[in-house]
């Protein structure tokens, strides 16, 4: 033993050290968990997606769900375990409408906050990435619209906007966007003037303005009671009447369609009122990139529903419009389907998961939380034609999210999620 050797002259001294450091560095070291060792995940609550079940636990091997079961049946499993108690489990959630690359938000911020896949609209085109502990990040690339039309008088052209003005143009632009690995392609169908749109200049402040939050979650603290009737429309201003943006004309929209679906894409429209919806109905349009902000007549809104057109809400961002509650409250009584999108990095919307969303839609839409929570999760990764994304089924990505307590007595939990994975690789935990 080490003990017993003398160390009283210099040489011993020295002798001595040599031996304790072959000692040390011979010795057994502990074991070091590597990253991608399995994870089990023990929760009173679970939401897969789909359903929300009770004492539920979760599996995560080489970053995917490896089984979702009873907390009994894993009894002896050697997986690391984590147990959460009085928490909810659930999928990472999954934000249609960002603009993360254009106001360059920190994606680190916005993955610790809830959301594991966004989908950036009007930005630079490039490749998927992520996912693998990291934010998922889909693109759209920029938006093709008229020349001079929306958003090019606010924004320029430079990485958010292609003007294109014959058929060939547009078919030639889906093609470019696609090869640059655009999941979808975006349109601008918007001739301005909206009543209390946040691109109207009696808005105060323009869709690309600057915002002032750092850490992404300074707003919307006021409970579900304080949230009452939201708007009933306004006359609208005959300041803003006067429509001043060109829209592109309904046989080049075709074309733009065409070509997407002729490439397994699907085209979403930014659209605001009639004109724009009436167009985007004729041509086919999938997706709508938000909730209009002037009322659609119902009709119109009943052919895109028999159309399986989805709706995108980002209700928190346009809740000053004229029309926002009654075109939500239609489009659902009508059937219409609901994605969640609340457009991270617009001022004033959370660089995460953004709760007054949620309020919005169920106040505006009549959605319950299981809707909600399917439309920000299961529904928006069947929409993205991502297998299994958004769920916690066997083989499903592992990005998931934990809250302690529950979300049904109070929804802004989720704004603060106490645990989180992308790709089975641990972002956040406040567990342990």
């Amino acid at each position: 033993m080490l003990k017993h050797i003398p160390c009283k002259s210099v040489t011993q001294t020295l002798f001595c050290l040599y031996l304790i450091l072959s000692f040390v560095a011979s010795a057994p070291v502990a074991a070091k968990e590597p990253p991608d060792a399995p994870i089990l995940l023990h929760a009173a609550r679970v939401f897969d997606g789909s359903n929300m079940r009770a004492n539920t636990s979760v599996l995560v091997i080489n970053g995917k769900v490896a089984e979702i079961n009873t907390r009994n049946s894993f009894k002896s499993n050697p997986a690391r375990t984590i147990d959460l108690g009085d928490a909810t489990i659930l999928p990472g959630f999954i934000e249609l409408h960002a603009h993360l690359a254009f106001q360059n938000i920190p994606a680190i911020t916005v993955l610790k906050h809830g959301i594991t896949t966004l989908r950036d609209m009007g930005g630079p085109v490039h490749m998927p990435y992520g996912g693998d502990g990291s934010l998922r990040v889909l693109t759209s690339g920029p938006i093709i619209t008229a020349p001079g039309g929306y958003p090019i008088p606010m924004m320029g052209e430079k990485n958010i906007a292609r003007a294109v003005s014959t058929e060939k143009e547009a078919r030639d632009t889906v093609r470019d966007l696609i090869n640059g690995g655009a999941v979808v392609i975006k349109i601008a169908l918007e001739p301005g003037g909206e009543q209390g749109a946040p691109w109207s200049s009696s808005h105060g402040h323009s869709h690309g303005a600057a915002h002032n939050h750092h850490s992404g979650h300074s707003h919307h603290d006021i409970s579900d009671a304080q949230q009452t009737h939201i708007h009933d429309k306004p006359a609208r201003d005959a300041s803003q009447s006067k429509k001043t943006w060109p829209l592109l004309p309904e046989n080049i929209v075709k074309a733009i369609v065409d070509e997407a679906h002729k490439n397994n894409r699907k085209v979403t429209a930014h659209i605001a009122e009639e004109q724009g919806a009436q167009i985007a109905i004729n041509a086919g349009i999938d997706e709508w990139a938000h909730v209009p902000c002037d009322i659609i007549p119902e009709t119109l809104l009943k052919k895109a529903v028999e159309q399986n057109v989805k709706i995108v809400t980002t209700l928190d961002t346009l809740s000053k419009c004229s029309g926002i509650a009654a075109n939500a409250s239609t489009w659902a009584a009508l059937g219409g389907e609901f994605l969640y999108g609340a457009e991270v990095a617009h001022p004033d919307i959370p660089w995460g998961i953004d709760v007054q969303e949620l309020i919005y839609m169920r106040q505006m839409a009549r959605m319950d939380l299981t809707d909600i929570l399917r439309a920000a999760t299961s529904k928006a990764g069947e929409h993205l034609n991502f297998p299994l994304l958004g769920t916690l089924q066997q083989g499903a990505p592992a990005d998931i999210i934990a809250v302690k307590g529950n979300p049904a007595h109070n929804l802004k939990i989720l704004e603060y999620p106490d645990l989180v994975l992308s790709g089975g690789k641990i972002i956040v935990n406040n567990f342990d």
